[in-house]
C-alpha cells in the first residue's frame, strides 16, 4: 500500500521545523557572544582605572565595568531612572548629571546619587569624580560614582549578574518547539492515513 504525503502542508512544516531549528542554532551563537562578553566584563572589573572616553566609540571598545575617573566641567542636564542603592538595596531611582567635559566630544553622564524620591536634591555642581563604568539607554555610557553628595546614598554598582544570559534555554525551547511540530504532524499524517481506504 502506497501511502501518500500531502505536499503543500509537508512543505509547510518543514519550513517551519527548518525556521526553528535556525532559531536554535542562532540563540546558541548569542550564548557562546554573550559569554565571551561577560568573560570581557569580568576581566575589564580587575584592569587599572583609565580616563572616562569623551570621545565618539564604537559598541565594540566600550570600556564597560572599568573603573574610571573623569572631569564634569559643568552640569548640562539631570535625569532619573530606577535603581538600588549600594548600601540600602532597595529599589528606587538613580540621579543622573549629564556634564560637559570640554568644548566638544560627547561629554559624560555621572550617576551621582540615589533615592527613594525621584525629585530629590542633586546638590552637585561637578568636578573630579571617579567610579565604574556602565551602559546607559541615553549616552551609551555614565560613569557610577563611587560617592554620593550630601542627601543621596551611592549608587549599586554595575553587576554581572545583572547581565542575563538565557540564550540556552531560548535554544532548548526552539528545538523542543521543532520537535513538538514534527511529532504532531506525525500524528497527524498517521491518523489521516487510518482513514484512507485500503488499497
Amino acid at each position: 500500500m502506497t501511502r501518500r504525503i500531502p505536499l503543500i502542508p509537508t512543505i509547510i512544516v518543514a519550513a517551519a521545523v527548518a525556521v526553528m531549528i535556525g532559531l536554535g542554532v542562532w540563540q546558541l551563537q548569542r550564548a557562546k557572544w554573550k559569554e565571551g562578553l561577560l568573560n570581557q566584563y569580568a576581566e575589564a572589573e580587575k584592569l587599572p582605572p583609565i580616563a572616562f572616553p569623551t570621545l565618539p566609540m564604537k559598541d565594540a571598545q566600550l570600556p564597560l565595568f572599568r573603573h574610571a575617573t573623569g572631569i564634569c566641567l559643568r552640569p548640562t542636564g539631570k535625569r532619573t531612572v530606577p535603581g538600588e542603592g549600594a548600601t540600602s538595596r532597595e529599589p528606587g531611582f538613580v540621579h543622573i548629571v549629564d556634564c560637559a567635559t570640554g568644548a566638544e566630544g560627547p561629554g559624560m553622564s555621572v550617576a551621582v546619587g540615589w533615592s527613594k524620591d525621584p525629585n530629590a536634591a542633586v546638590n552637585w555642581s561637578g568636578g573630579p569624580v571617579s567610579g565604574i563604568i556602565a551602559p546607559d539607554n541615553v549616552t551609551r555610557l555614565r560613569l557610577v560614582a563611587a560617592t554620593a553628595p550630601p542627601g543621596l546614598e551611592a549608587v549599586a554598582p554595575p553587576s554581572l549578574a545583572s547581565i542575563s544570559n538565557n540564550h540556552r534555554s531560548y535554544a532548548i525551547q526552539w528545538f523542543a518547539f521543532a520537535l513538538i511540530a514534527t511529532i504532531i504532524y506525525a500524528l497527524a499524517l498517521r491518523s489521516r492515513w487510518k482513514k484512507e481506504p485500503q488499497v
